[in-house]
């Protein structure tokens, strides 16, 4: 850390470049006015004052907060993330086995006596101690070190939190806990040794069949969207849990949640209601649809499936629903002479279920993207393909 960034002009700065639209190179080209401070060191700052003012509001509005390099700032969860982490967990102890910023730990203060923040980047750590400083928090350590390591001298644990990192991107989008550091699966024994509870949070690419089968004790699983795009997964593991997984899908919105949960056995066991598009339309948000938990939403709103594979539910009824509700003002035929007929020119596209992509489907009707008419292309449970219009409801 450079503490010359703390001064007050130079923060006055960071600040003003921040909130202006200075191209970050031209800001480093330009050179930095201060003594002993350079571009580079500058340019830090104002990356992550920037990134820091949607996902970080606390941090952005607080003097004095020092950001850390850009890839580790976009690593770090959300305060809305971190937020609903911290009403998982309670007790006397928490500790981080993989700290970082430390923006969850922060949150999990609120809620814990004292809480352990173990990071092996020394620069880091240092930084994360800063701002717990500056934040005014006062019931969060700080070790340098491997979290695991540090674990085996600790004695009363409630709760163990890991972030694991990937090792590498060879594999592209296939994810296994196996693969990331610390290695979860392989060190599960030593850790339910140390503790009963543990909360690990992965990324959403994991699925979550291979993840149950490489973890024990899974109590739940929280699939974790803001605004309709999935964050984060979040494992509950008690060592004496050795009943049924429930799964909790929530999605945060800035006027309120959607939440929806179901036990993972009942999505195995029930049967699917099939049903031709009715009134309303319904389209369950980002979190439910990564959960899987297709069959246990149309029993719980007691909607019908347009078709096994569809992931669209119909009704008469209009309903609360965590997800796009929609009213049905016409329906066609999949035939390009229907649709040109209706005079639609500008539309939002949806395809499920559907052998074309949006792409080609604007090309081939000439349909611009926007405006209040929405189209979903899907097939039904007739096996017909068909043409969806809708109207967006609000409430």
């Amino acid at each position: 850390m450079n503490t010359l960034l703390l001064h007050k002009e130079v923060q006055e700065f960071i600040t003003e470049k921040s909130q202006s639209t200075i191209d970050i190179s031209t800001l480093v080209l330009k050179g930095s006015p201060f003594k002993d401070i350079t571009a580079k060191e500058l340019a830090q700052q104002v990356i992550g004052k920037r990134k820091a003012k949607e996902k970080l509001s606390l941090w952005y509005n607080t003097t004095n907060i020092y950001y850390p390099p850009t890839l580790n700032l976009e690593q770090t969860s959300s305060e809305a993330t971190a937020l609903y982490k911290s009403k998982l967990v309670s007790g006397e102890t928490l500790i981080d086995l993989t700290g970082g910023l430390g923006i969850d730990d922060y949150y999990f203060s609120k809620k814990v006596k004292n809480v352990i923040h173990c990071e092996l980047n020394t620069e880091l750590s240092e930084i994360a101690k800063h701002n717990f400083g500056i934040l005014d928090q006062k019931n969060i350590k700080t070790i340098v070190g491997d979290g695991v390591v540090i674990l085996k001298d600790q004695s009363t644990i409630d709760w163990i939190y890991i972030d694991p990192s990937r090792r590498h991107d060879s594999k592209g989008k296939v994810f296994f806990l196996e693969d990331c550091l610390p290695n979860v699966p392989a060190n599960l024994d030593f850790l339910f040794s140390k503790c009963n509870n543990i909360l690990l949070k992965t990324s959403p690419l994991l699925d979550l069949q291979i993840g149950i089968k490489a973890l024990q004790n899974v109590k739940e699983i929280h699939i974790v969207a803001v605004d309709n795009d999935v964050k984060e997964l979040l494992w509950i593991l008690d060592k004496s849990f050795t009943g049924d997984i429930t799964i909790r899908t929530t999605n945060i919105l800035k006027t309120n949640n959607q939440s929806f949960s179901f036990l993972l056995k009942d999505e195995v066991d029930q049967s699917v209601d099939l049903g031709l598009p009715m009134k309303y339309l319904y389209e369950p948000n980002a979190a439910i649809l990564k959960s899987g938990g297709f069959l246990s939403v149309s029993e719980t709103y007691g909607i019908k499936k347009l078709h096994i594979n569809s992931h669209l539910y119909t009704s008469d009824l209009k309903i609360d629903f965590p997800g796009r509700k929609f009213e049905i003002t016409a329906i066609y035929p999949y035939q390009k002479k229907v649709l040109s007929k209706t005079g639609i020119t500008k539309a939002n596209i949806t395809t499920r279920n559907f052998p074309e992509s949006v792409a080609a489907l604007r090309k081939k009707f000439k349909i611009k993207d926007g405006g209040d008419n929405y189209l979903f292309f899907t097939t039904d449970c007739e096996q017909n393909k068909k043409i969806i219009v809708c109207k967006k409801l609000l409430v």
